[in-house]
């Protein structure tokens, strides 16, 4: 079963939310006029017989299209580090997330400076700030993460990154994206000069 990390939790203070190092700037007005203008990140975590797994995403409000994902067997600042994608011109971009350790480190304020990319933390408590990215790793909980038992942290690596990349990006169609895929919201949507790689 899959357990979202708890900021609690990653603040790796004893139970105790860390401090922000960014205003909340999105104020529960989780909407996007195009392409990287906001993005929101999380981290989900499952068990394997070797230990744990975590996952850490990164979704466009815009078309919902993952932008970036780090998977890893241990849950570092690197983690989100190596989760902030590289999509062109993203600089202006708001990347919306929780106060967890991870999304507070000095790495990765240095790799949003580094992008010219603005950095967006929410609330303590504040339950719907999350909502996207829960219907995200819900989604994958339901259809991979809980369909057998896995193993090896590879297995299931490999079933992760096939799942985003082969399924949710090309063949999940949705609702609010006019029943098309990311992939094709964004082909449709985007001028062909500034479509993401």
């Amino acid at each position: 079963m899959v357990q979202r990390v708890q900021q609690e939790e990653a603040s790796g203070q004893g139970g105790k939310v860390g401090p922000p190092v960014h205003e909340d700037l999105v104020c529960h007005d989780f909407t996007a006029d195009g392409p990287n203008r906001l993005w929101l990140a999380d981290i989900t975590e499952h068990r394997t017989g070797e230990g744990k797994l975590y996952l850490c995403a990164i979704k466009d409000v815009w078309s919902h299209r993952i932008v970036g994902y780090s998977i890893d067997s241990r849950m570092k600042s690197r983690l989100a580090v190596n989760a902030v994608a590289r999509r062109g011109d993203v600089a202006g971009c708001v990347l919306h997330t929780n106060r967890g350790s991870q999304f507070r480190s000095r790495k990765l304020v240095h790799a949003l400076n580094q992008h010219h990319m603005t950095g967006s933390i929410g609330r303590v408590g504040a339950v719907g700030d999350n909502a996207a990215m829960e219907s995200f790793f819900g989604l994958l909980q339901n259809t991979v993460l809980d369909r057998r038992t896995w193993t090896t942290r590879q297995q299931l690596r490999t079933a992760i990154m096939t799942w985003i990349e082969r399924t949710y990006h090309r063949r999940r169609r949705q609702r609010s994206l006019s029943r098309l895929t990311p992939i094709e919201y964004e082909t449709i949507m985007t001028p062909p000069a500034s479509q993401a790689t």
